[in-house]
C-alpha cells in the first residue's frame, strides 16, 4: 500500500475572484448596475439593493479562497503492484481542517487513459474537521508503470457563486507486472545435480560455516569446537560445517525489435516478457538464484549479483524485483545478441533464453553462449507463424526455416523449442524435461518423431522434441 498526501495551496484573491461561476458573474453585474442607477437616479432604496447584490459573491470568493486551503486530501493505492488485467483499488480521502464547512466539492483524479477514465465524485457539505472517503477501481491490459494523481478539487460555495480548483501535488505509481502462470516442477533437459532441488554444497566465506577448522573467534558455539585440531595447534578451533550452495540461473530476454512481430497484448514480445517473468518466478521458488538478461547487455540486479530465492517472502522479494523490471522492458534497436554473450561468465549454469526469430549471426552467438553455461534451453518464436498471427506478414527475403535453426542450436548443446501463436508455456517447460520427454496427452505429442510445423488455424500446436 502507498499513500499520498497533500493540502491545497494558498492562492491569491486574483484567481479567486476568476472562479466566479455565471451566476456569480451575474448578481456582480447586477448589483453594480443597480448601484450606479441609484446614485443617478437618488434612489437610496435602490442602491443597498445593488451593494447587496454585488457584495454576495464578493463574500463569497473571500470564504471560498479562505476554506479553500484548509481541505486536505490523502490517496491510497492498494495493491501497487498487480499482474496485468488485475484490478487495484485507490481510496481518496477529503478533510476539512477549517472551522467553517464547505459546500459541495467535486473530486478527479487524474488517471492515464490506459487505465480506463478519469473517476469524478461529487461531496456534498463537510462539516468542519469533517471526512468523506470515496474509492474506485483501476486495471490495465498493459504492462508499465502509471502514475495516479494529482487529485483536483473544485470547490463551490452553498449559493453556487463561486467555484474554484486546486490540484494537490501528491501522486502514486501503479505497477503493472507481467502475468506469471504456475510452471510444473521439472528438472531442465541437462540439468546437473546441484540445481532445484539438489543443492551442491560449498564452503562459505570468512565469518560463515565452511568445511575445515578454523581458529575460536568470540561467539562461536563451544560445542563445534573441534578438540583435535585445538591439540595440534595448542589454541581452541571449532568446525566449519558445510552449507548449500544455491545454483545459478541466467534468464536471456530477446528484445530485439526486429526479432519480433506484431505489438499488443498478443504479440511475440509480450509472450516472451510473460514468459520470461513466469520462468524466473519459478525458478526462485525453487531456490535458484536468478539474473535477468536482455540482448543489450543489462542485466538485472546487477553485472555481478543474482535475485535470490529461497522460498516465502525472500523469494516474492526478489520475484517482485525482476517483475518489476520486465514491466518497463521495450523492444531494444540492437542488432545481434553479441552484447548478451559478452554479459555471460563462464559457469553460468542454466541458461534459459526466449528468443526471437533467429538469423544465422544470432545462432552463432546463441551457440558461443551455451559454452559459457552447464544447461541452456531455448524458447525460440516462430517469426513466420507470429507474423500471420499478428497480419503484420514479413518485409524482405525470408530467412531460414525454423526447424533449421533448431537444429544448429540443438548441435550447439541447446535443448530448443519452437513457440507458435498460443503456445502454452507450461506444455513447453513440460516438454523441455530431459527426464520425463514430452508428454503423451499434450499438444506436442508426437513431436519428437514429427517435424516442426506453425500452429493451425485452431490454435492446435506441433513441436519438436529435446
Amino acid at each position: 500500500m502507498s499513500d499520498g498526501s497533500g493540502t491545497a495551496g494558498r492562492s491569491g484573491l486574483r484567481v479567486a475572484l476568476a472562479g466566479l461561476t455565471t451566476r456569480g458573474r451575474s448578481f456582480l453585474a447586477a448589483g453594480v448596475a443597480a448601484a450606479v442607477c441609484a446614485c443617478l437616479l437618488g434612489q437610496a432604496d435602490l442602491l443597498r439593493v445593488g451593494l447587496l447584490l454585488a457584495a454576495l459573491p464578493l463574500v463569497c470568493v473571500l470564504v471560498l479562497h479562505r476554506t479553500r486551503y484548509r481541505v486536505a486530501a490523502h490517496r491510497t493505492l492498494a495493491p501497487a503492484r498487480v499482474p496485468v488485467g488485475a484490478e487495484a483499488r485507490v481510496g481518496l480521502s477529503v478533510e476539512n481542517l477549517s472551522r467553517l464547512p464547505t459546500g459541495v466539492l467535486m473530486l478527479q483524479d487524474r488517471v492515464p487513459y490506459v487505465l480506463g477514465p478519469r473517476p469524478r465524485f461529487v461531496l456534498d457539505r463537510i462539516e468542519a474537521g469533517g471526512r468523506r472517503e470515496v474509492s474506485y477501481r483501476v486495471r490495465s491490459d498493459l504492462r508499465g508503470r502509471f502514475p495516479l494523481g494529482p487529485l483536483e478539487l473544485r470547490l463551490a460555495d452553498p449559493f453556487g457563486m463561486c467555484e474554484l480548483t486546486c490540484a494537490f501535488g501528491s501522486s502514486d505509481t501503479l505497477t503493472a507486472v507481467p502475468r506469471t502462470e504456475p510452471l510444473p516442477a521439472v528438472r531442465m533437459a541437462g540439468e546437473t545435480a546441484g540445481y532445484g532441488d539438489g543443492r551442491r554444497r560449498s564452503a562459505a566465506l570468512a565469518g560463515e560455516d565452511d568445511v575445515i577448522p578454523r581458529g575460536y573467534r568470540h561467539g562461536d558455539d563451544l560445542r563445534r569446537v573441534h578438540w583435535r585440531s585445538t591439540a595440534r595447534h595448542g589454541e581452541l578451533m571449532v568446525r566449519r560445517e558445510e552449507q548449500p550452495r544455491r545454483t545459478r540461473c541466467t534468464v536471456l530476454l530477446d528484445t530485439r525489435e526486429a526479432a519480433h512481430h506484431g505489438a499488443g497484448p498478443e504479440s511475440a514480445f509480450e509472450w516472451a516478457v510473460a514468459a520470461a517473468a513466469s520462468s524466473a518466478a519459478h525458478l526462485l521458488e525453487r531456490g535458484f538464484s536468478v539474473r535477468l538478461l536482455t540482448d543489450a547487455g543489462a542485466a538485472v540486479p546487477g553485472p555481478e549479483g543474482t535475485a535470490t530465492g529461497a522460498g516465502g517472502a525472500d523469494a516474492g522479494a526478489a520475484a517482485g524485483l525482476l517483475l518489476d523490471v520486465l514491466a518497463v522492458v521495450e523492444p531494444s534497436a540492437q542488432p545481434d545478441l553479441s552484447a548478451a554473450y559478452e554479459a555471460l561468465h563462464g559457469g553460468e549454469g542454466l541458461l534459459i533464453g526466449f528468443f526471437g526469430e533467429l538469423d544465422e549471426a544470432a545462432v552463432e552467438a546463441a551457440a558461443r553462449m551455451r559454452r559459457r553455461c552447464t544447461a541452456a534451453v531455448a524458447f525460440v518464436l516462430d517469426g513466420e507463424a507470429w507474423a500471420e498471427h499478428s497480419w503484420q506478414g514479413r518485409s524482405g527475403a525470408a530467412p531460414a526455416r525454423l526447424d533449421d535453426r533448431l537444429r544448429m542450436l540443438r548441435e550447439a548443446g541447446w535443448t530448443a523449442l519452437p513457440v507458435a501463436p498460443g503456445a502454452s508455456l507450461p506444455a513447453l517447460w513440460r516438454a523441455a524435461d530431459g527426464a520425463g520427454g514430452i508428454p503423451s496427452d499434450g499438444p506436442w505429442a508426437g513431436a519428437a518423431a514429427a517435424p516442426y510445423a506453425p500452429a493451425d488455424p485452431d490454435g492446435a500446436a506441433a513441436g519438436s522434441g529435446t
